[in-house]
């Protein structure tokens, strides 16, 4: 690494993960190693398209190499023990007590899983279960989604569902992770992180589409992404500005969004992107409210920007697509407003460094940013960053390589 810069923070090995989990279940249920499967689930980044899945749109994610594990063990009655390595004690619930509301903090995500899968008709019973994870939290690299997707395979497995096996199966656990987070976890988000935890391809991005009614094949498609190949990288930057989409930013935008589609007649604004080029500007002049012209624009300009960026990775030019990572990067701050000084900061200076666009990578009010660079100069990147965030009197912000890497599955 280039003097000054931080190594990437590395993703463990699926062996290395098993062993952890494996451990800390023998620690705190007891060793009973024959009765005990390892499951995990990657984080994700998006490459472009933010805040466009809950508004039927496009966006462009992949899979980390980072994962979260999970050890579980099933149980013949519905009583749930968990418990992390990141946070002490085994909190306890009864699955028929889970509602919304009933549950909080992360076993919320958790209880949720198994909640909707119940809720769906699937014959889920209680477990005892513990987490461990190399997905940075609270960095916007979805390492809620993670957790989700972890028990949703776990499930899927002892409860012999068979959702995993296919593609369409797959896409329907999505479906329960995402009411998971709505309605236990309380966060409004969109599909996108569970459906990249879960259907992402090693090597490849997936091109999401996420309007209503498509079959999974037809929302989901696998885009060819070596970046190493054309001889870039993805460089992914934790700026420690600790997201929360809970907090009722997250819920405002969606809300402002939902409203400006309703008042232009529209079932979702995904509808305004597809229409002809000069709908936008004939959708901005009817809504009397700028800040629900500004998130439209956005939304619509960012649908654009999935489309060119995808365009030009199929062509082979995936050097090209940094001007469109910038431009994402100032709607998102001007019009969409979930920048922050962290965000905007990690941006600048890795374009100063060289950078060949940047910009910040999902929900936003903090989390992280990412930086298309050249392979070879990713750590002098990194130290740029490194060095900005120490004169701006800043914590360190902790570094990644984004590697489009494969799916939630079984581990051990």
């Amino acid at each position: 690494m280039h003097v000054g810069a931080p190594a990437p923070r590395p993703a463990w090995t699926p062996a290395e993960g098993a062993a952890r989990v494996r451990s800390l279940f023998a620690r705190t249920f007891g060793p009973t190693p024959e009765e005990v499967g390892v499951w995990s689930a990657p984080g994700r980044v998006n490459v472009v398209g933010e805040h466009t899945d809950y508004n039927a749109g496009l966006c462009l994610p992949v899979a980390l190499e980072h994962r979260t594990f999970v050890a579980l063990r099933p149980r013949d009655d519905d009583r749930v023990r968990l418990a992390s390595a990141q946070e002490p004690g085994v909190r306890e619930l009864d699955l028929a007590d889970v509602a919304p509301g009933t549950v909080d903090g992360w076993p919320a995500y958790v209880a949720g899983v198994a909640w909707a899968l119940r809720e769906a008709g699937h014959p889920v019973r209680g477990f005892d279960a513990v987490v461990d994870s190399c997905v940075p939290y609270g960095a916007g690299l979805s390492s809620s989604a993670a957790i989700e997707c972890a028990f949703a395979v776990a499930l899927d497995d002892v409860a012999g569902l068979g959702l995993a096996d296919d593609d369409a199966g797959r896409a329907t656990l999505a479906a329960a992770c995402v009411r998971a987070e709505n309605e236990i976890a309380g966060a409004p988000t969109g599909g996108m992180d569970q459906s990249a935890s879960l259907r992402c391809t090693a090597g490849h991005a997936l091109l999401l589409d996420c309007r209503p009614g498509l079959s999974p094949a037809d929302a989901a498609t696998g885009v060819p992404f070596d970046l190493a190949a054309a001889g870039l990288a993805l460089l992914v930057i934790d700026t420690r500005a600790e997201h929360q989409l809970v907090d009722g930013q997250y819920a405002d935008r969606r809300r402002t969004c939902e409203e400006a589609a309703a008042a232009l007649g529209l079932p979702h604004l995904r509808a305004l992107a597809d229409d002809d080029p000069g709908a936008l500007d004939v959708a901005l002049d009817k809504l009397t409210d700028d800040v629900a012209r500004r998130r439209v624009r956005h939304v619509v300009t960012e649908i654009g920007r999935v489309r060119e960026v995808v365009a030009l990775v199929d062509a082979g030019l995936a050097h090209e697509i940094g001007p469109l990572l910038d431009a994402s990067h100032a709607s998102l701050r001007d019009d969409y407003e979930v920048s922050c000084r962290e965000l905007d900061l990690a941006v600048e200076a890795a374009r100063d460094a060289g950078a060949l666009g940047a910009r910040m990578t999902g929900g936003g009010f903090g989390g992280s940013a990412i930086a298309l660079v050249r392979a070879a100069d990713a750590s002098r990147v990194g130290a740029a960053v490194v060095a900005a965030f120490a004169a701006a009197g800043l914590t360190a912000p902790d570094l990644l390589l984004a590697t489009p890497s494969g799916p939630a599955g079984r581990t051990a």
